[in-house]
């Protein structure tokens, strides 16, 4: 792979070919393998010269917005998934799956979408992804009560809409930020724990107001209203070359298996809490607006955690603080979820899995950049995500039918337990394996990494 074959213009396209860069070797175990990477020394260079800021922030701006609706809305199925229960469509088994399935083909078609942003740009890439999205809501306003028109609009159009926005917001800010590249993912990622939030309370609202079929409506023309406006503000720095689908290569860097396992295993139980929260609470003998509540306050942790994981990879370093969101985020299920019998653990909870929920999300591309190279984000994300296409789709529905098979949601709060300690310890393998990366790199327990 020559170097017009990157995935992003941040190194190649933006970098002086003739320049020399000081940045150190990131690890000692590694040294050989990243003095010899091209890509990754030139990354180095661009990265010496992006402009932390100046336009980068309307960009930010922008994929904020974005993620607001595509993320949020996501986080928010569990509202819908509740009404239509109730509304008898269908189980929560099966009506996991449209949610499941909508952030699937995020996975599906990462490869396919790293070549479309290069192939169209940011900006038409990130307009035709959130059309598709409020296209995909404003249809399955006529699907509420037909469950395979649910799983093409709710789960497919906007599935399909959802996974051309994740790429772009994946991989565009890398081009405007280095040393703050951290907080400005996090700023991004935080949009969709923001619109979560609000999006949680706003579907409860309308679905108590006007039911399902409108909700979808009313929230697929915002969606349009507001998402389109953004899309046309985002650029890259210069135009993006065509490159390869797949640099195979990277498959020969043990770093790279294990962080493409262990977020494969990560994904798992990162749809859980919010799916399953309402009825969670519902079976607590809460009323349906404090399931909501719960969601947004969910979501919104999501966005402080987001926010807070940026800011602490320039600190700690990316894999430092992925670790931390994973172990975090693996030990609140496995001790607090489970012994949280009213609403007042069950808040503890909420805010404390939603914190490092969200720091998975917001520190994945902030890794891959730092150790890798940012002149191939697009390429080694899309590589990535692709692995995680059996937790986005099987995730949650393996939660729903564990709770079945233990007599479900009629079964009071001992029949969650098993699919708490099922999503709990995927949690905890996935941090065991980024934490093997974490002292492959560098033995030493203490140190920014």
């Amino acid at each position: 792979m020559n170097h017009q074959d990157t995935a992003t213009a941040t190194a190649i396209e933006l970098g002086t070919h003739g320049s020399r860069t000081n940045a150190q070797p990131q690890t000692s175990s590694n040294a050989s393998l990243t003095d010899s990477d091209a890509i990754l020394q030139a990354s180095r260079l661009a990265d010496s010269t992006v402009p932390d800021g100046g336009y980068g922030w309307i960009v930010i701006f922008a994929c904020a917005v974005i993620t607001w609706w595509f993320v949020g809305t996501s986080y928010s199925w569990g509202v819908i998934q509740a009404a239509l229960v109730e509304q008898g469509l269908s189980s929560a088994s099966t009506l996991s799956f449209v949610g499941s399935l909508t952030t699937a083909i995020i996975s599906v078609l990462a490869i396919v979408n790293s070549r479309v942003v290069r192939a169209f740009g940011a900006k038409y890439t990130a307009l035709l992804g959130i059309f598709l999205v409020g296209l995909g809501e404003v249809l399955a306003g006529f699907a509420t009560r037909n469950i395979g028109g649910l799983f093409v609009t709710a789960g497919g159009i906007m599935g399909v809409g959802t996974s051309l926005c994740f790429i772009v917001v994946s991989v565009t800010p890398a081009q405007y930020f280095s040393k703050k590249r951290g907080l400005a993912n996090g700023i991004v990622f935080a949009g969709g724990g923001l619109g979560g939030a609000v999006n949680s309370f706003a579907i409860n609202g309308l679905i108590q107001r006007v039911g399902p079929a409108w909700t979808y409506r009313v929230i697929g023309l915002v969606t349009l209203a507001t998402g389109l406006p953004a899309a046309w503000l985002i650029k890259e720095r210069s135009p993006i070359r065509s490159g390869t689908f797949i640099e195979w290569r990277l498959f020969r860097d043990f770093r790279f298996v294990v962080l493409f396992v262990a977020g494969a295993v990560g994904t798992f139980p990162l749809f859980v809490p919010p799916f399953f929260l309402p009825m969670y609470s519902h079976s607590l003998g809460l009323s349906p607006s404090t399931g909501a509540g719960l969601v947004a306050g969910f979501n919104f942790s999501s966005a402080v955690g987001r926010m807070a994981c940026g800011f602490l990879c320039d600190i700690l370093g990316p894999l430092n603080t992925l670790f931390l969101s994973l172990l975090l985020c693996g030990i609140s299920m496995v001790a607090l979820w489970p012994v949280s019998n009213s609403l007042a653990p069950l808040v503890v909870f909420v805010v404390i899995n939603g914190a490092s929920n969200g720091g998975f999300f917001a520190t994945m591309p902030t890794v891959v950049g730092n150790v890798f190279g940012s002149a191939r984000v697009a390429v080694a994300m899309g590589m990535i995500v692709t692995g995680w296409a059996g937790g986005y789709l099987m995730g949650a529905p393996i939660a729903g039918y564990l709770l079945d098979a233990y007599g479900g949601a009629e079964g009071g709060l001992q029949a969650y337990r098993p699919a708490i300690f099922y999503a709990g310890s995927m949690a905890l393998g996935a941090a065991g394996l980024v934490g093997l990366v974490r002292l492959r790199m560098n033995t030493k327990v203490i140190g920014k990494l």
